[in-house]
């Protein structure tokens, strides 16, 4: 079975390792349907194992038998299938966040392991949410959990709809978009947090749209010579932790 046919047909996902089964387990936003594991690891995730509800079966299968289903050998030996929560509203979910609050916005993010990095990332530096317009692929794909160590599974998301306005929407909730590029116009030491801050990142090569960018606060990291990007979800990192600690605008002299 293709894992674009369970999430396209059933709302489902598949969650993979023990790290992001950990996280499944107490997640409030999406909840295990069944687990499969293999019978070597059973003993060593009593403590995880403990905290899946009730109503939730546990299959147990030796390693020969766990790869003949899945497919392909699969050393972890630990899947989980989730169902997924609605997606909230893009403009329901800007406008439950606190007055002070962080929020990554990214724009034709297709790779999932730039995906899971930028999750991964936003629960690191404490993002309220996460908001992904119609061209960036599932957070939900199982490599992105994965490469989110989970984040995926704890930290809120919405998607927009095809053609929506992104800055209009950041804007009628009082967020200030900072768009990334090389060709910002401000450094990064140079931005103070806004209150209620939005960063803007799009898909490497092709960056963000040349009429986003004329709309929005442009910022750049500086760079060596000859360098001129990083990695989206490394820039999302390093901007994320720079207004995460950052003192609010009003508090600069």
């Amino acid at each position: 079975m293709r894992e674009r046919d369970l999430v396209g047909r059933q709302g489902l996902f598949v969650a993979e390792g023990e790290v992001v089964l950990r996280v499944l387990a107490r997640s409030r936003l999406h909840r295990p349907v069944s687990l499969l594991i293999a019978e070597k690891r059973v003993a060593g995730l009593s403590e995880i194992l403990a905290a899946i509800p009730d109503d939730v079966p546990v299959y147990a299968a030796g390693q020969a038998v766990m790869d003949a289903v899945v497919g392909f050998p699969i050393h972890r030996g630990i899947l989980a299938l989730g169902t997924r929560v609605a997606e909230p509203d893009p403009a329901v979910l800007l406008a439950g966040l606190p007055e002070r609050a962080l929020v990554l916005v990214l724009s034709a993010i297709a790779n999932h392991d730039n995906m899971g990095g930028l999750f991964r990332n936003a629960a690191a530096f404490g993002a309220d949410a996460v908001l992904l317009d119609a061209d960036c692929c599932d957070p939900l794909y199982r490599k992105a959990i994965r490469v989110s160590v989970g984040a995926a599974l704890t930290t809120p998301f919405a998607r927009l709809a095809p053609g929506a306005d992104l800055l209009g929407l950041l804007e009628g909730q009082g967020f200030e978009a900072v768009a990334l590029s090389p060709r910002g116009a401000t450094t990064l030491a140079q931005l103070s947090r806004p209150p209620r801050a939005a960063v803007v990142l799009g898909a490497e090569g092709a960056g963000l749209s040349e009429a986003l960018l004329a709309r929005a606060r442009t910022v750049r990291i500086p760079m060596a010579d000859g360098f001129d990007s990083l990695n989206v979800a490394v820039t999302a990192g390093v901007v994320l932790h720079h207004l995460a600690f950052a003192a609010p605008a009003s508090a600069k002299r």
